[in-house]
């Protein structure tokens, strides 16, 4: 019987089921912008997915035509309007670097099911995630020097990294919408999908994913991560460190045990 749990806010939707805790922006006349008050909420939901052991995997998605078009533009002209610099200039550091950094860092996978357009800091919250599943009619826009913005939402950190420092600048100089399959091609998708088959898709994914050696998965996503900032010996180092760490969990015996007898193993996420 599936275990289940539900939280939700006028503007998001949090659910675990048997281990994949799907967040879905839901603020869908909206096209996902992110206001103060989903922005809250969505800090919210990935600081308790990161935390909930009994969470193994995490989906990231959107409601309605949209994946999420990144802050909501109606809101933040009307905080520039009222002179409201707090709220304003200190969102970045409130809101968007926490919700990255847990995207990143949780030691449990992230997919991120692209339903429709991510702009701006939509695109950057995909961009965190380790696989991203895009129905065919979703893209990606960089539209930050659109509102002559800088990029935030860790953007300037993940862009680079999947595809390059050259052509990371050219996107993010010149915003435009990059199709399904062209992100496929240049390596900001995993898969891409037709839009009826995402659901289904992201969920096998996620499923798999929540059903296998969570600890390993993590150590793995800590191994790949600390290697893009240090030299060979230390990431060497650190690579033996998360060798004894899995070494050590009940997956990895159980794991070895199943292969000497020639049958499936079960993992258990410990």
């Amino acid at each position: 019987m599936d275990q289940q749990q539900n939280q939700d806010s006028t503007s998001l939707h949090y659910e675990v089921v048997d281990g994949v805790a799907t967040i879905t922006l839901n603020r869908p006349d909206a096209m996902n912008g992110l206001d103060i008050e989903i922005k809250e909420a969505l800090l919210a939901a990935v600081t308790d997915a990161a935390a909930d052991d009994s969470v193994r995997c995490v989906v990231l998605t959107g409601s309605g035509r949209a994946f999420c078009v990144g802050q909501d533009l109606k809101e933040h002209r009307q905080l520039l309007d009222s002179g409201s610099s707090e709220e304003l200039f200190t969102t970045v550091d409130r809101h968007y670097n926490p919700i990255v950094r847990s995207l990143l860092t949780m030691p449990k996978p992230v997919i991120a099911s692209v339903n429709g357009v991510a702009a701006g800091a939509g695109a950057s919250l995909a961009f965190a995630a380790d696989l991203r599943v895009l129905a065919e009619s979703a893209g990606f826009n960089l539209a930050f020097a659109g509102v002559a913005l800088s990029c935030d939402t860790g953007s300037s950190w993940t862009l680079p990294r999947l595809i390059g420092r050259a052509r990371a600048l050219e996107l993010l100089y010149f915003p435009r919408t990059i199709p399904a399959r062209e992100a496929l091609e240049l390596g900001l998708a995993t898969t891409v999908v037709p839009a009826d088959q995402l659901v289904a898709t992201t969920t096998q994914l996620a499923r798999r994913l929540a059903s296998g050696p969570t600890v390993a998965y993590g150590a793995i996503r800590r191994s790949v991560t600390h290697s893009a900032g240090h030299d060979l010996a230390d990431a060497l180092d650190f690579e033996s460190s998360m060798m004894t760490l899995t070494g050590g969990t009940a997956d990895h015996r159980a794991a070895v045990s199943a292969f000497v007898a020639k049958e499936k193993p079960e993992f258990h996420g410990r």
